[in-house]
């Protein structure tokens, strides 16, 4: 594996466990695709650091079985935003 991807599966690695982030927000913030990041750290990082990887892999599971919650409270501030502005008209 190139040095520069396995060095990006790393700080990529580092940084969900750090800040406990999603795949989305991960990417956001190194630049890449959803696609990447969940392809480093679901087949390249178990060959470098199967540790860590587990540990990515426990955060990503809660991640997935919160991600309900988020949509619905997200949904919940846009129609709530919405009616606030409809009553301004």
């Amino acid at each position: 594996m190139k040095d520069y991807i396995e060095k990006r599966v790393v700080d990529i690695a580092r940084y969900i466990i750090e800040e406990e982030t999603t795949v989305r927000q991960t990417a956001r913030v190194f630049g890449v695709s959803k696609s990447t990041v969940h392809k480093d750290v679901t087949e390249r990082l178990p060959k470098i650091n199967p540790l860590v990887a587990n540990q990515v892999k426990n955060i990503l599971e809660v991640n997935k079985a919160e991600r309900h919650i988020r949509g619905g409270r997200a949904t919940k501030m846009k129609y709530k935003s919405e009616k606030t502005v409809g009553m301004k008209d």
